[in-house]
């Protein structure tokens, strides 16, 4: 059976819901990496000082990490096809809004207003696919695929960025997303079903704001840790309140009526295992990109066109492995593939870090490689095994949790790999660390999907 024929009683649906969701879920990714190269451009084009060229980045992270779950849950509660499209039309009036923007402090007020889009599409697409392709294999298989637009908006990213900056100006890295997001709406709008309104599930606005307060000031922590070390006080403080957040969003949850996160969730194995192995395998694919592009531009002085083109390997399998792991889910179940992706993409780590000091481009496109074919090929099984955790009830907000602690592992991985190079006296050493940790990082993914993941 095939994903178009995925519509219970044999109507043939077609693809349409998968591009829809698709193309808003790339929009939201591509963001996140498509904006560094343009960077420098931006802060002398608007006069901006160091901190508001910060701001331009981390703002849109800072927001599409923090309101995940509030997206979740309004998804669950007014349902998630009418938010998705309130996410959508928000994000694709914010990029217009970046595109004219007279100066930095407008550039940043727009860029939170596209993370808070952003925080309405990401839950609402996991929980649409879903719905969309009940059928098991069907379903795997658009897992599949919508989990490979994220390698595949990471790492083209600089490369579109960089080709944008250089022919036509910034302005369109974030006027592309108008036609995107257009088609995005119109797709939904014409072919995804209205999504069920659960009017009995309340928001629970103490607990949200407890969980945007932690995830937020837990991204922006580590995001600083990389620049001015884990011991800095400004570092510090920030961890210790999202700490102090995050026990006041438990607490409340274990004494709300209606939970936004019924705490009885995450005690079932599936659902809080495979939101751990997201967090394991985000932080070592996003922390090898990162330590990747800093060796490659400072080290070996290559362009960010030249730094996108030496990272194509890592994406150029994520496509094949997504496609590849969604067909062989129906056959061998999810645990088999989950275990052999983090542990090919161990090997891809394991072996840079082995390399040497200065090894030759050409010895790191294998392991590159490994790491996004092992990272795309777990995702489809892991994303499974999360959605497939909890009621139909709660599948936004299981989707917003696993987005979230994919979110934070991308953030850590950041965060140690900034520092990881910053603190060694040799950067080749602190590079190797870095890739080891990464290693491990899918070693432990690896063990956590052999207990957590179902067989089938």
């Amino acid at each position: 059976m095939t994903v178009a024929q995925a519509r219970p009683g044999g109507e043939r649906r077609g693809p349409a819901p998968l591009l829809a969701v698709c193309a808003g879920y790339f929009m939201v990714i591509l963001d996140v990496t498509v904006i560094n190269v343009a960077v420098p451009v931006i802060g002398r084009d608007l006069s901006a000082s160091l901190t508001g060229v910060q701001w331009v980045t981390d703002g849109y992270t800072l927001v599409l990490a923090g309101f995940l779950l509030t997206g979740g849950a309004l998804g669950d509660r007014l349902g998630n096809r009418r938010v998705f499209c309130a996410g959508v039309a928000v994000f694709t009036a914010a990029s217009a809004a970046c595109a004219l923007a007279p100066d930095a402090a407008f550039l940043v007020a727009a860029r939170l207003a596209e993370g808070l889009g952003a925080a309405l599409i990401v839950p609402g697409s996991l929980a649409l696919l879903q719905q969309a392709y009940p059928e098991p294999a069907a379903r795997s298989r658009a897992f599949g695929l919508w989990g490979s637009m994220a390698g595949i908006a990471a790492s083209a990213g600089p490369l579109l960025g960089g080709a944008l900056v250089s022919t036509v100006g910034w302005r369109w890295v974030f006027l592309v997303n108008l036609p995107v997001g257009a088609a995005c709406l119109a797709l939904t709008l014409r072919h995804v079903a209205p999504s069920p309104r659960r009017a009995d599930r309340a928001l629970d606005w103490p607990a949200q704001c407890a969980v945007v307060a932690a995830v937020a000031l837990l991204t922006a922590s580590l995001n600083e840790a990389g620049r001015r070390g884990w011991t800095d006080p400004a570092v510090l403080a920030g961890l210790g309140l999202a700490v102090l957040a995050a026990v006041a969003f438990a607490v409340r949850e274990r004494l709300a009526r209606s939970p936004a996160l019924p705490l009885r969730l995450l005690r079932a194995r599936a659902m809080s295992g495979g939101a751990a192995i997201g967090l394991l395998f985000n932080f070592a694919f996003y922390g090898m990109v990162f330590t990747a592009s800093l060796e490659f531009q400072q080290g070996r002085g290559y362009s960010a066109f030249e730094t996108g083109l030496a990272l194509f390997p890592a994406v150029a399998t994520t496509m094949f492995a997504s496609v590849l792991s969604g067909r062989l889910a129906r056959r061998t179940g999810d645990r088999p593939l989950v275990v052999a992706g983090m542990l090919v993409a161990a090997l891809g780590l394991a072996g840079w870090a082995a390399a040497g000091p200065d090894p030759g481009y050409a010895l790191l496109v294998a392991p590159m490689m490994a790491a996004g074919f092992g990272t795309s090929f777990a995702l489809t099984g892991s994303t499974t095994t999360v959605m497939g955790a909890v009621p139909a009830a709660y599948a936004g907000t299981a989707s917003a949790l696993f987005n979230t602690t994919r979110q934070i592992g991308s953030a850590t991985g950041v965060a140690l790999g900034g520092s990881l190079l910053a603190s060694a006296a040799d950067p080749s050493a602190g590079l190797r660390v870095s890739m080891a940790a990464g290693a491990a990082a899918y070693v432990t993914a690896a063990a956590l999907a052999w207990r957590c993941v179902p067989k089938r």
